[in-house]
């Protein structure tokens, strides 16, 4: 049987770019914080880098799959420049005051479990790091541990959490 994968499962808001209240709506309000070095480090540990992030706006109307898509890109460019790859962005379009219940809006954990399957990772051996309580409720029933951190604060406060 292959050896499973570990992975750091990662919230986006709040987390890899900056907080903007409800919604980043825009890429002109899409601001990439520096966790370059903290990335680096569990990336070179071995642990593959895997976004999971509610995104309820595409529901309400409020920015388009199109503005999503250069958001992502642009995350993954300035990450890139860094030596950092991100293993897939995982991402829910639903918001249940709008397209009802979905098995993917954090805190249920449809986007880890989907990640877990399609990099064969072993939620033992793997995090989730988010901004919010969901995200932590999202990580405990997917099987890997939560690591709750203050929004827009540095990932690399939270490194000796992670083995």
């Amino acid at each position: 049987m292959p050896v499973k994968n570990k992975a750091v499962f990662l919230d986006r808001d709040g987390v890899l770019n900056r907080e903007m209240g409800d919604y980043v709506c825009h890429l002109e309000d899409f601001h990439v914080l520096d966790n370059f070095s903290a990335l680096k480090t569990l990336q070179d540990r071995g642990y593959l880098l895997i976004v999971a992030t509610n995104q309820g706006g595409l529901a309400k109307g409020w920015y388009t799959e199109d503005e999503l898509a250069k958001m992502h890109h642009r995350l993954k460019e300035d990450y890139h420049a860094h030596g950092i790859a991100f293993t897939d962005i995982f991402y829910c379009p639903h918001h249940p005051d709008f397209t009802g219940d979905c098995d993917c809006r954090k805190p249920k954990p449809g986007l880890l479990l989907q990640g877990i399957e399609k990099y064969n990772i072993d939620p033992a051996k793997s995090y989730f790091i988010g901004d919010r309580e969901r995200d932590v409720e999202a990580g405990t029933a997917a099987g890997v541990k939560g690591i709750l951190i203050n929004s827009n604060q540095p990932i690399g406060e939270v490194l000796d959490l992670i083995e």
